[in-house]
């Protein structure tokens, strides 16, 4: 039986830590659905077609296999999305006690909405569990050098959106 594992978020942009944990993921579980969260309510940097370009070329950066990442939109509840991917699994990732409390918030309403389905966490390795999309997007717009802490294809990206 293959397991399938939701791996859900904003990722404007996808960072190094995101893909330390979907490397991790992969060690786990036999196929992982990135699903990037439409929320048209948040003003964010990359258009949501752009968020999904970045991360497939991303996903092939960190050489994954072929057939075993895919990459998605999602609105809506994640146990209704997870439910027509036939993923009984959420894969999250941890990056410092603040984290916790949040997310274990989210992985008691998923299982208060679908019992079938699981949460996991993951630690960020450690050389990233400070970063967020968030500081890197801050970072970058007041010019800092962030190429360390994203994936090339997301470093390339950034200096373009932003006149670097």
């Amino acid at each position: 039986m293959s397991v399938v594992a939701v791996y859900p978020g904003s990722f404007d942009p996808i960072t190094n830590g995101h893909t330390s944990i979907l490397k991790s993921g992969l060690v786990a579980f036999e196929r992982i659905v990135v699903a990037v969260l439409h929320n048209p309510r948040k003003q964010a940097l990359f258009s949501v077609e752009e968020r999904i370009e970045l991360i497939r070329e991303s996903v092939a950066e960190m050489g994954a296999e072929p057939g075993r990442v895919e990459v998605d939109t999602f609105d809506g509840l994640l146990v209704d999305y997870c439910k027509r991917k036939g993923a009984r699994i959420i894969l999250r990732g941890l990056r410092a006690v603040a984290d916790f409390e949040y997310e274990l918030q989210m992985a008691n309403m998923n299982r208060h909405l679908n019992e079938d389905v699981e949460t996991v966490f993951i630690m960020a390795d450690d050389a990233y569990f400070y970063v967020s999309s968030n500081l890197i997007k801050e970072a970058a717009k007041l010019g800092g050098d962030v190429k360390a802490l994203v994936p090339g294809p997301v470093a390339a990206k950034l200096s373009a959106k932003l006149g670097r």
